[in-house]
């Protein structure tokens, strides 16, 4: 890692903390190289079982940082043309990097979150804000579009005259507001607490179980009910096969505590 991130592991846990603190954790293209670069490090370490995205400072993120960006036009263009090779371009991975990690990801949102900020933690699986966060889709200020995957992340939580109205008009909405939106999943005065709570919780089910689950979701939420019902069909026949299941059912009905292995 550079020093726009830290990267730490607790207790089977990796804290990813965004850390340009006199930028307010702005996205500049450093940031998007060690964003990107944490998620793949998680995606590879099996004894993993949660990760929290967090900002130091003041901010969760307030967003692209438009001058660092203008600085480097080549680096700009060929980060918005897609490779051939995958789906997203760099703009895009920033945030659904994010997404494609197996495990649970949760971000804590504090003080700002703007543009890019509320991409990347639209894609993440949890969202704890503090109450008087102050949270917006603010591209259209720029004159342009969110398109750092909230196509897809947005559609999933809000219905279609709110998504406008939030794109369209770059508001900005209080974390109360974004909870009562179903924004994000819960707020708090405290949310690394609720956060670190939720780990907790996590890691008293199977880890094989979890990363199915999101796995599930993921696959079938748009799709048909012939293809979700296959799909929930062959992960859970994984699941029946894999030790971490067995060892689930024995301490269910022990009344102990599981000593999982890693995930498969």
């Amino acid at each position: 890692m550079g020093n726009r991130i830290t990267f730490e592991v607790h207790n089977d846990v990796a804290y990813i903390t965004m850390n340009r603190v006199d930028k307010y954790n702005a996205l500049d293209p450093e940031m998007f190289d060690e964003l990107i670069e944490a998620a793949n490090k998680i995606k590879k370490n099996k004894t993993l079982r949660a990760v929290i995205l967090s900002g130091a400072g003041k901010a969760f993120c307030s967003g692209l940082d438009f001058p660092a960006f203008t600085k480097e036009k080549k680096k700009v263009f060929f980060a918005f043309i897609k490779s051939p090779f995958k789906k997203i371009n760099l703009f895009q991975e920033i945030a659904w990097c994010w997404r494609e990690i197996p495990i649970p990801v949760i971000s804590v949102i504090h003080g700002f979150c703007f543009g890019g900020g509320v991409q990347i933690a639209l894609a993440t699986d949890f969202r704890f804000i503090t109450p008087d966060c102050e949270f917006s889709i603010l591209e259209a200020k720029w004159g342009m579009i969110p398109d750092m995957s909230a196509t897809v992340t947005l559609r999933e939580l809000v219905s279609i005259d709110q998504a406008k109205l939030l794109t369209m008009t770059g508001r900005i909405i209080s974390g109360t507001e974004a909870h009562q939106l179903n924004l994000v999943t819960n707020v708090s005065l405290d949310p690394m607490a609720m956060a670190e709570a939720l780990v907790e919780e996590l890691k008293q089910r199977s880890p094989d179980s979890v990363v199915a689950t999101k796995k599930l979701f993921h696959q079938t939420w748009s799709r048909s009910e012939s293809y979700a019902f296959a799909r929930e069909r062959m992960i859970q026949l994984g699941l029946l096969l894999g030790k971490n299941q067995g060892i689930a059912m024995k301490a269910n009905f022990k009344k102990g505590k599981p000593d999982f292995l890693n995930r498969k």
